[in-house]
């Protein structure tokens, strides 16, 4: 139709190792809405993600439910993934002699993290940040970016993993810078500081600073909870217990499954 703007290629395709997820209505923003609801009631995240990922491309901000469904969908089918990947990993240390075998299907995983990190990058630096409005939708697209490099710093190796870790590293500071506008226990400013101590003690193994970050976010968001209605109090006494979780455990020098008790928000 004239007059429409064109959607950016990462808005047009689905992931090329998941024909299946990818639906085959185009239609309007309110359609794909509501067809991304009805595909999370299912809990089809997939689909969700197809719907979510149309209307992040159409030009219009996203309200803040909208964006919620956004992330919550790419973080399910991520999460998927990140889990199995670790599941391979134990099974690959297991089964030395199926070692090859096991590696490949490693390898298969890891490319379709990469492909899904790689096209939410693509939609937060093309379209979500640059429409944010407010201080907080700044933040929560920008600590998403951080988010996505730190999954891919996971698995990658020798430059790209440090490529992937310093994106993720420059996402997360400018997220914190941003979010200094916001009160020390807003959520979204303590979902962030909660991700980003995580990234300096899993991928960058920098335990001091992971510590520094968690008990400086725990202090001053603890004395500015008084400031705010019930309903951000609970959510943010929510998040400084994960915070205080992952402090204890990093002070004792001990590690869980993934060298944390929590590990992201």
């Amino acid at each position: 139709a004239s007059g429409k703007q064109q959607p950016h290629v990462l808005c047009r395709h689905s992931l090329g190792s998941h024909p299946s997820a990818s639906p085959a209505m185009s239609g309007t923003r309110e359609e794909n809405l509501f067809m991304a609801r009805l595909a999370e009631q299912a809990e089809r995240f997939e689909d969700v993600v197809q719907y979510m990922k149309r209307v992040a491309c159409m030009g219009s901000e996203l309200s803040v439910d909208e964006r919620n469904l956004f992330s919550v969908a790419y973080k399910q089918v991520v999460s998927a993934r990140r889990t199995a990947r670790r599941a391979i990993m134990m099974t690959e240390q297991e089964m030395p002699e199926s070692a090859h075998a096991i590696s490949q299907y490693r390898g298969k995983v890891e490319a379709e993290i990469d492909a899904l990190c790689d096209e939410i990058i693509g939609i937060l630096d093309s379209h979500l940040i640059g429409q944010a409005s407010t201080d907080d939708s700044k933040v929560f697209y920008m600590k998403m970016k951080g988010d996505y490099y730190r999954y891919r710093a996971e698995f990658k190796r020798d430059v790209a993993q440090a490529e992937s870790a310093s994106q993720a590293n420059r996402a997360y500071r400018a997220a914190l810078e941003q979010a200094q506008v916001l009160p020390p226990a807003n959520s979204g400013r303590l979902g962030l500081t909660l991700n980003y101590s995580v990234f300096f003690n899993e991928v960058l193994g920098n335990a001091s600073e992971a510590i520094a970050l968690a008990r400086k976010t725990i202090d001053e968001a603890s004395a500015d909870l008084a400031n705010h209605d019930e309903a951000m109090q609970n959510d943010s006494i929510q998040i400084l217990q994960l915070l205080q979780d992952n402090l204890n455990l990093w002070n004792s020098g001990g590690s869980g499954a993934d060298g944390t008790a929590v590990e992201d928000l």
